[in-house]
This record gives C-alpha cells, sequence and structure tokens, in this order.
C-alpha cells in the first residue's frame, strides 16, 4: 500500500500545506479543491488511486499531489488585509506551487472553487496541462444551479452588510452540512461522515476567515467573465476531460457537466446518484474512472 504524505512548501513566504502519495517518477495528478474544504476532501480518492497499479484490475501509477488553496485547510491564511484574496491570485500561487515542487507536467482534478483556479492555470500554461477530470468544477452558465447562486449573485452585483449577511450563512456549519447532504439519496445517505463538515466548519472560524471567505466569494464573478475564454481553450487544445459528477448537487447541476460536450465531443461524463462532493458516498467508483481515462490518456 502506498502512504500518503504530508508535507509544506514555501511560496512567497507562506507556507503551503499538501498532500503526496505515489512514486516520485510517474505522471502528476494535481487536486485542486473547492470551497469550503482542503485537501482533505481527497483523503479517501489519494490512497485508492496510489494503489491502482497493485489492484487487481491494474492502473497506471500516478502520483498525486493535493494543495490546500491559501486561507483554506492547514495552509497559512494571512489576513484579507495582507493578501488580495481573488481568483487570479490564488490561480498564480498554485502555478508557484508547482514550480516550487518542480512539476511541469500534470493532469489536473478540479472541484468547485478548484475549477477556476485550475482552469486559470491551463489557460496560462496550456502546455502542462496533460488532462482534466472535473467533479461538479463548472465552466459554463448552464451549470450553476439558480437558488443556490442567488445569494452570491447578488453580493457580486453589490456588495454591502446586506448582502453580506446571507453570504456569511453558506459557510457556518448548517451551511455547509447542507453541502454535502443536499442531493444525496437517502440509500448513501450513511456513507457521509459528520466528521467532514464539522472538520470544514472548525477551519472555518479561525482568525480573518470572515473576510478572506467574502472577498474570494465577491470575486467569483471575475470566473464568469472567464467562460468565454475557459471553452475557447477547450476547443482550440481538445485536452482529455472526464466529468464525474454528483448528479443531485444543486449548486453545479448537471447541466455544466453535459456542457462539456459542446466544446470538447470526446469529453467522457458520468453522472453519479449523489451531491456536491461526490467523493464523500463514491470514491471508488471515481478512482476506478480516473485509473483508466489516465491509463488511457496520459503517457506514463
Amino acid at each position: 500500500m502506498q502512504q500518503v504524505h504530508h508535507r509544506t512548501t514555501t511560496v512567497r513566504g507562506h507556507e503551503i500545506f499538501y498532500r503526496e502519495a505515489g512514486p516520485a517518477d510517474a505522471p502528476v495528478l494535481l487536486l485542486l479543491h473547492g470551497f469550503p474544504t482542503s485537501s482533505h476532501m481527497f483523503r479517501d480518492l489519494i490512497p485508492l488511486l496510489a494503489d491502482l497499479p497493485h489492484s487487481p484490475s491494474g492502473g497506471t501509477p500516478i502520483r498525486l499531489i493535493a494543495p490546500d488553496h491559501l486561507g483554506f485547510g492547514r495552509s497559512d491564511a494571512p489576513s484579507a488585509a495582507d493578501f488580495d484574496y481573488t481568483f487570479a491570485e490564488l490561480a498564480a500561487l498554485t502555478v508557484e506551487f508547482t514550480e516550487a515542487l518542480g512539476i511541469d507536467r500534470f493532469a489536473l482534478y478540479i472541484q468547485d472553487y478548484g475549477a477556476p483556479i485550475g482552469l486559470r492555470l491551463a489557460l496560462a500554461h496550456p502546455e502542462r496541462v496533460t488532462a482534466i477530470v472535473t467533479q461538479n468544477g463548472n465552466a459554463y452558465e448552464e451549470g450553476l444551479g439558480a437558488d443556490a447562486w442567488a445569494p452570491v449573485l447578488a453580493l457580486i452585483a453589490d456588495r454591502t452588510p446586506e448582502t453580506e449577511e446571507p453570504v456569511r450563512a453558506i459557510r457556518s456549519l448548517d451551511g455547509i452540512k447542507w453541502q454535502y447532504e443536499t442531493g444525496v439519496p437517502a440509500a448513501y445517505r450513511d456513507l457521509l461522515s459528520p466528521d467532514a463538515w464539522h472538520h470544514d466548519a472548525a477551519l472555518m472560524t479561525r482568525d480573518g476567515q470572515d473576510g478572506i471567505q467574502l472577498d474570494l466569494i465577491a470575486d467569483y464573478g471575475s470566473n464568469f467573465a472567464l467562460y468565454p475564454a475557459f471553452q475557447e481553450y477547450f476547443r482550440t487544445s481538445q485536452v482529455p476531460l472526464l466529468a464525474v459528477w454528483g448528479e443531485g448537487d444543486e449548486v453545479f447541476v448537471p447541466a455544466g457537466a453535459e456542457a462539456f460536450r459542446r466544446d470538447l465531443p470526446d469529453a467522457e461524463i458520468h453522472l453519479l446518484p449523489t451531491g456536491h462532493f461526490a467523493l464523500e458516498t463514491h470514491a471508488p467508483r471515481i478512482a476506478s474512472l480516473i485509473g483508466d481515462f489516465l491509463a488511457r490518456n496520459v503517457r506514463a
């Protein structure tokens, strides 16, 4: 069994925490988490993928690297007064993180916030990206769930104390639990570990998180502005893409997964009977799909 290592590196003077497993000389899968979690969301997937070559079904060795974005998880979290929390800056930090680790080619796993961060990286350095796995990681307007996005769109349109307050609820314990449970059928509910949302909620109470998270959510509109560029990147690169999507997600709805085929006709789309955090219930299935996809599309 491959062991998972818990490490840190320094980028621009900030300590970035990351999880790593797999052979050092294997093709890299860079796993980029979403809101409001961290690399903790990959705690089940990483060992499964690291052990794929040793499983009965075989597979291709993979090196897994999963950082916590600045301001999240166990990475440093400078205050919003000391760091410009925008998606452009988080993407630039991610580029510098890969360079600090000496990684110049990798496949991407993108989920939620990880999608605009990873796709901005792909726009800046398309030659570095070998393939994309998107798990409820959106790049199309039709992927936005209307009800879930209403308070966020109101904040983006006009940031005031009145529009900030409903958005604060999204990172409360109840708001985070909603993201984990919504859209998960009864048959899979008992696979959800309460540890996951309590872990995320605890880290969201750290000093400075109010300003950090409000700044990022308010900046999300900058990602919408880049959707045409992301889609042009798909069309021109024809990057291999696998979508493994919780079809019950009310934040990024299944239409967002299906939309990838508009620009990537060969995109492989799998809608799974679960919600926004599909790994909580379907990690083995997702690991199997990723192993097969990378074996066919990424050269060892």
